[in-house]
């Protein structure tokens, strides 16, 4: 094996260039739109365009030969008209009913895209239209009657540690807020894509996605076959953030009955405007924090109150809504608390999995929160925070002692260091064209409990080729974070061989294990864990020869228990650790906000490539602004409002400064040479960050993010 560039010389974080990178920046990589296909058919969906309502009939022109109309009727018998997510609740082709604008009627089908579009034009719906809710306040309030059950909920939630109810019983003060987050839209550079084929006897689909056997799952479930008799081929994947996590299975399941029809390659991608309008966003939510302190101003207790918008269909608002209330005191060790989660249904979109899946919302409450109580009591936020940080044994939200180690102090002390934080606050006290604020932040790396070892059960394989390279088995997606460079730098290093000694495609589900989907923080730490394993073994057995294989299944860390039930135990294997500080000043004329300053530091265990960690920190942080400051996504009857890259306005590279990144290493036993995950965590402390110190700059407390120069005005005005 060639070891002209071996990484034991240098180490696992130092850079490699990475291995996408040049067929990228040359145009030479494919995605979905670029692949040809023979005899390829063009699908466009028939959507509805109400809220809510009864459907009373659909009537379909007579079609022109070659042209085809698939809806619920072309489901084989034996299949399923459900999309297996978590639940399969959200239909394939709605029949009876919608619950949203934009839920799937039908698909049109043929050789010629103008046509499609000409016949899908022509084609009459009719509806009896019922009462629609849209905000997680008429959800609650049962608004039209409830869409589902008696109460409008798909799940509630509760978590309590210690005595809350004898806290605020003694309790010399109580101070309360409520904190809103809005949709966000995952704007990812490729919009939603797939092809579906018949191949070999079997469905074959072509996805832009995060987790081909999730799709194949869905598929197999629609189709009523068994998941082997479903391909999943990924191509390359331009941008997810999560959106590409469950969302592809509504248009997977959707082709892959047009194509067991048809029997015919079919291509449905969707324009910008049409993903923006129809697909999932963000989770909403309403956080409502009670906090209870004694006569010296301490917090003995906390009552949380956690309710996400989850739209028109379960999808995976449960498990987002889970991670929301597990990050719901955050980086703290309050000794009193209650906290209940809702998952509401209304009449939008169903909202999904977006990056943070859930923590974000959570964590963007109990910063703010806690820099309010800060400011009340007459200290920086940073400090009084610090009072609270948790530590080793300490008691966490779910009834278990804290295992990781926590530098959240040198962290604290690194981040001063680099931004000036402690002389700023205090000297931005009396400006009121300056502020600076701060978050911290934890993240649970991993599924929830158990999930990795009762739901996953991640394999990962490794072959030694007749070339002398090793290729390597995953069903880990690469869609723009890094993980071909990152996987064969591990699998690299412990074969002690050049990271182009690596052979890693695109998975296939034909060819590929079930490794896990590629969402949750889980890919370097779990997946990237069982590659080294692998390779290690690999090198052992190297002198078997070509086509010595090996296979390795994940185990969970002993000494973690978990009750699904109960929510109680040791909720992730470990976490990973943020601080984030931002800077901003103000326009008096115009109250606009210009972020003058970034600085971040994480604990991500050891990063496995410093370059590619430092651009998720920069690129995470500044999506997690845009959340913050400008991503304005609203919903008018129904409809998202904002729905081009016109009005939906995303940061630029002119919008923010640089993102000053540093990390503290704090090795994981159950990661590769020691790594945590890192994709999510770089996202969850920019936002609170940002309206702390908006809050700051103008001194009044801000609940609800954008905060757009509308709403700082709003504020002022009010008070």
């Amino acid at each position: 094996m060639n070891k002209s560039d071996t990484l034991n010389e240098t180490g696992i974080s130092a850079p490699v260039r990475r291995v996408d990178a040049m067929e990228k920046l040359t145009g030479k990589a494919r995605y979905i739109s670029d692949y040809p296909f023979e005899g390829l058919l063009h699908a466009r969906l028939l959507r509805s365009d109400r809220p809510r309502a009864k459907i009373l009939g659909i009537e379909v022109p007579d079609l022109p030969a070659g042209y085809s109309y698939v809806d619920a009727r072309d489901i084989p018998a034996g299949g399923r008209n459900g999309i297996r997510m978590i639940t399969d609740d959200w239909p394939v082709f709605a029949r009876d009913e919608v619950r949203f604008v934009g839920e799937t009627l039908g698909l049109v089908v043929g050789p010629d895209r103008e046509k499609v579009l000409e016949i899908l034009s022509g084609i009459r719906v009719t509806y009896e239209e019922l009462e629609p809710a849209f905000t997680i306040e008429e959800g609650l309030a049962c608004k039209g009657g409830p869409i589902v059950g008696d109460d409008n909920l798909y799940g509630t939630y509760h978590l309590t540690k210690g005595d809350p109810e004898a806290a605020f019983r003694r309790a010399a003060r109580v101070v309360e807020g409520t904190y809103r987050t809005g949709f966000q839209e995952h704007l990812y550079l490729e919009p939603q894509g797939m092809v579906g084929t018949w191949e070999d006897g079997k469905i074959t689909l072509y996805a832009s996605a995060q987790c081909p056997f999730y799709i194949r799952k869905s598929v197999a479930h629609t189709l009523g076959i068994p998941e082997p008799a479903v391909r999943v081929r990924q191509v390359t994947t331009g941008g997810a953030f999560g959106g590409k996590e469950h969302f592809p299975d509504v248009i997977a399941t959707v082709l892959s009955v047009a194509v067991n029809k048809i029997r015919r390659p079919i291509r449905l991608v969707f324009e910008r405007a049409e993903d923006i309008r129809f697909t999932c966003k963000r989770h909403p939510s309403r956080v409502t924090i009670r906090t209870a302190l004694d006569e010296a101003g301490a917090i003995i207790g906390m009552d949380i109150d956690t309710v996400i918008n989850a739209g028109g269909y379960t999808s995976s608002s449960l498990i987002v809504l889970q991670r929301a209330i597990l990050h719901g005191i955050g980086v703290y060790n309050i000794p009193n608390v209650h906290i209940r989660g809702r998952a509401v249904a209304t009449n939008t979109f169903p909202s999904d999995a977006f990056r943070g899946f859930g923590a974000p919302q959570g964590l963007f409450a109990i910063e703010l929160h806690m820099s309010h109580l800060a400011r009340e009591l007459g200290m920086d936020p940073g400090s009084f925070k610090q009072k609270y940080f948790i530590k080793t044994g300490d008691t966490t939200i779910t009834n278990t002692a804290m295992k990781d180690e926590i530098r959240l102090n040198e962290m604290f002390r690194k981040v001063d260091a680099m931004s000036g934080y402690r002389r700023k606050v205090k000297a931005y006290d009396d400006d009121p064209l300056k502020g600076i604020g701060i978050a911290f932040v934890n993240h649970g790396c991993g599924f929830t409990g158990n999930g990795e070892q009762e739901i996953i059960k991640a394999v990962a394989e490794m072959e030694r080729l007749s070339d002398g390279r090793a290729a390597l088995y995953v069903s880990t997606v690469e869609m723009g974070q890094g993980l071909q460079t990152v996987l064969r730098k591990i699998a690299a290093r412990e074969l002690d061989c050049g990271v182009d000694n690596i052979v890693y495609d695109n998975p296939d589900t034909d060819r590929v294990p079930d490794s896990g989907p590629t969402v949750a923080s889980r890919s370097t730490m779990v997946v990237g864990y069982l590659v080294q394993q692998c390779a290690r073994e690999l090198k052992r057995r190297w002198g078997e020869g070509p086509g010595t294989r090996v296979r390795k299944q994940y185990r969970h860390p002993e000494g973690l228990t978990w009750d699904q039930d109960t929510l109680q135990g040791d909720a992730y294997p470990s976490y990973g650790w943020g601080v984030n500080v931002v800077e901003v000043a103000f326009d008096p004329v115009t109250y606009e906000v210009k972020t003058t300053g970034i600085w971040t530091v994480y604990d991500v265990g050891v990063p496995m490539d410093t370059r590619i960690v430092t651009g998720q920190a920069a690129g995470g942080g500044i999506q997690a602004l845009g959340y913050a400051a400008m991503e304005v996504c609203e919903v008018v009857d129904g409809r998202f409002r904002q729905h081009t890259l016109t009005d939906y306005t995303i940061p630029t590279a002119m919008d923010f400064p640089s993102v000053a990144c540093e990390f503290v290493e704090n090795p994981y036993a159950y990661g590769p040479f020691g790594a945590k995950g890192a994709g999510e965590l770089v996202f969850d402390a920019a936002a609170p960050a940002y309206a702390d110190a908006v809050g700051h700059l103008i001194g009044r407390k801000i609940h609800e993010i954008p905060v757009t120069p509308e709403k700082i005005m709003e504020v002022l005005q009010d008070e």
